[in-house]
Protein backbone atom coordinates (compact mmCIF):
# COMPACT_ATOMS: atom_id res chain seq x y z
CA UNK A 1 0.00 0.00 0.00
CA UNK A 2 1.21 3.49 -0.75
CA UNK A 3 0.57 6.72 1.17
CA UNK A 4 -2.37 8.73 -0.13
CA UNK A 5 -3.99 12.09 0.44
CA UNK A 6 -7.64 11.94 1.43
CA UNK A 7 -8.92 15.26 0.12
CA UNK A 8 -10.81 17.62 2.36
CA UNK A 9 -12.50 20.86 1.46
CA UNK A 10 -14.21 23.91 2.90
CA UNK A 11 -17.35 25.95 2.54
CA UNK A 12 -17.37 29.67 3.15
CA UNK A 13 -20.36 31.94 3.66
CA UNK A 14 -21.34 35.00 5.69
CA UNK A 15 -21.10 33.01 8.94
CA UNK A 16 -17.48 31.92 8.40
CA UNK A 17 -15.70 28.82 7.11
CA UNK A 18 -16.57 25.15 7.55
CA UNK A 19 -13.71 22.71 6.92
CA UNK A 20 -14.70 19.11 6.19
CA UNK A 21 -13.46 15.75 4.94
CA UNK A 22 -16.35 13.47 4.05
CA UNK A 23 -14.08 10.79 2.53
CA UNK A 24 -12.02 10.12 5.69
CA UNK A 25 -13.20 6.96 7.50
CA UNK A 26 -12.22 7.22 11.18
CA UNK A 27 -13.42 3.79 12.33
CA UNK A 28 -9.83 2.48 12.73
CA UNK A 29 -8.61 5.39 14.86
CA UNK A 30 -7.70 4.50 18.47
CA UNK A 31 -5.23 7.26 19.38
CA UNK A 32 -4.86 10.95 18.49
CA UNK A 33 -2.37 13.60 19.49
CA UNK A 34 -1.20 17.03 18.33
CA UNK A 35 2.38 17.95 17.34
CA UNK A 36 3.80 21.45 17.43
CA UNK A 37 7.53 21.65 16.69
CA UNK A 38 9.45 24.20 18.75
CA UNK A 39 10.67 25.90 15.54
CA UNK A 40 10.87 25.41 11.78
CA UNK A 41 14.47 24.12 11.91
CA UNK A 42 13.48 21.04 13.95
CA UNK A 43 12.94 17.88 11.91
CA UNK A 44 11.44 14.84 13.64
CA UNK A 45 13.24 12.12 11.67
CA UNK A 46 13.21 9.07 11.16
CA UNK A 47 10.63 7.11 13.13
CA UNK A 48 7.88 4.79 12.08
CA UNK A 49 5.95 1.59 12.42
CA UNK A 50 6.06 -1.87 10.93
CA UNK A 51 2.43 -2.67 11.95
CA UNK A 52 0.71 0.58 12.92
CA UNK A 53 -0.69 2.97 10.33
CA UNK A 54 -1.00 6.72 10.77
CA UNK A 55 -3.05 9.62 9.48
CA UNK A 56 -1.80 13.23 9.50
CA UNK A 57 -3.82 16.42 9.13
CA UNK A 58 -2.55 19.98 9.53
CA UNK A 59 -4.73 22.01 11.88
CA UNK A 60 -2.69 25.21 11.59
CA UNK A 61 0.09 26.26 9.21
CA UNK A 62 2.11 23.98 6.94
CA UNK A 63 4.12 20.78 7.39
CA UNK A 64 6.50 18.87 5.14
CA UNK A 65 6.31 15.11 5.69
CA UNK A 66 8.81 12.79 4.04
CA UNK A 67 8.18 9.04 4.05
CA UNK A 68 10.32 5.99 3.37
CA UNK A 69 9.06 2.44 2.97
CA UNK A 70 11.42 0.23 4.96
CA UNK A 71 12.92 -2.78 3.20
CA UNK A 72 14.47 -4.40 6.32
CA UNK A 73 13.55 -3.21 9.81
CA UNK A 74 16.75 -4.53 11.41
CA UNK A 75 19.14 -2.89 8.93
CA UNK A 76 17.47 -0.90 6.14
CA UNK A 77 19.39 0.34 3.14
CA UNK A 78 20.60 3.95 3.50
CA UNK A 79 19.47 5.06 0.04
CA UNK A 80 15.78 4.11 0.06
CA UNK A 81 13.35 6.27 -1.97
CA UNK A 82 11.69 9.16 -0.19
CA UNK A 83 8.16 10.38 -0.88
CA UNK A 84 7.44 13.99 0.09
CA UNK A 85 4.13 15.64 0.96
CA UNK A 86 3.43 19.24 1.89
CA UNK A 87 0.23 19.57 3.90
CA UNK A 88 -1.54 22.88 4.46
CA UNK A 89 -4.28 23.87 6.86
CA UNK A 90 -6.35 25.51 4.10
CA UNK A 91 -8.42 22.32 3.69
CA UNK A 92 -8.91 19.35 5.92
CA UNK A 93 -6.72 17.02 3.83
CA UNK A 94 -5.57 13.84 5.57
CA UNK A 95 -2.38 11.98 4.67
CA UNK A 96 -2.80 8.23 5.19
CA UNK A 97 0.49 6.43 5.91
CA UNK A 98 0.11 2.64 5.80
CA UNK A 99 2.15 0.34 8.00
CA UNK A 100 5.77 -0.13 6.97
CA UNK A 101 6.93 3.50 6.70
CA UNK A 102 9.16 5.84 8.68
CA UNK A 103 8.53 9.57 8.61
CA UNK A 104 10.36 12.87 8.80
CA UNK A 105 8.17 15.75 9.96
CA UNK A 106 9.04 19.44 9.70
CA UNK A 107 6.89 22.51 10.33
CA UNK A 108 7.29 24.99 7.48
CA UNK A 109 5.54 27.85 9.28
CA UNK A 110 6.09 28.86 12.90
CA UNK A 111 3.35 27.66 15.33
CA UNK A 112 2.06 25.04 12.89
CA UNK A 113 0.03 22.21 14.44
CA UNK A 114 -0.22 18.64 13.12
CA UNK A 115 -2.96 16.24 14.18
CA UNK A 116 -1.67 12.64 14.27
CA UNK A 117 -4.01 9.65 14.42
CA UNK A 118 -3.13 5.95 14.76
CA UNK A 119 -4.91 2.60 14.67
CA UNK A 120 -3.37 1.25 17.92
CA UNK A 121 -3.71 2.61 21.44
CA UNK A 122 -0.68 3.66 23.45
CA UNK A 123 1.07 0.55 24.78
CA UNK A 124 -1.13 -1.86 22.82
CA UNK A 125 1.78 -3.09 20.68
CA UNK A 126 5.56 -2.66 20.67
CA UNK A 127 6.01 -1.23 17.17
CA UNK A 128 8.12 1.93 17.30
CA UNK A 129 11.29 2.11 15.22
CA UNK A 130 13.73 5.03 15.24
CA UNK A 131 16.75 5.74 13.09
CA UNK A 132 19.26 8.57 13.53
CA UNK A 133 18.39 11.77 11.68
CA UNK A 134 20.99 11.34 8.93
CA UNK A 135 20.56 7.57 8.41
CA UNK A 136 18.76 7.92 5.06
CA UNK A 137 20.55 11.07 3.81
Amino acid sequence: MTPTIIKGNFHSDSRGILFYNNEFDTTSIKKIYLLENRDTNLIRAWQGHKIEQRWFSVIKGTFKIRLIFIDNWEQPLHNLNKIEFVLLSDKLDVLHVPAGYVSSIQAIEKNSKLLVMADYSFGEINDEYRFVDDYFD
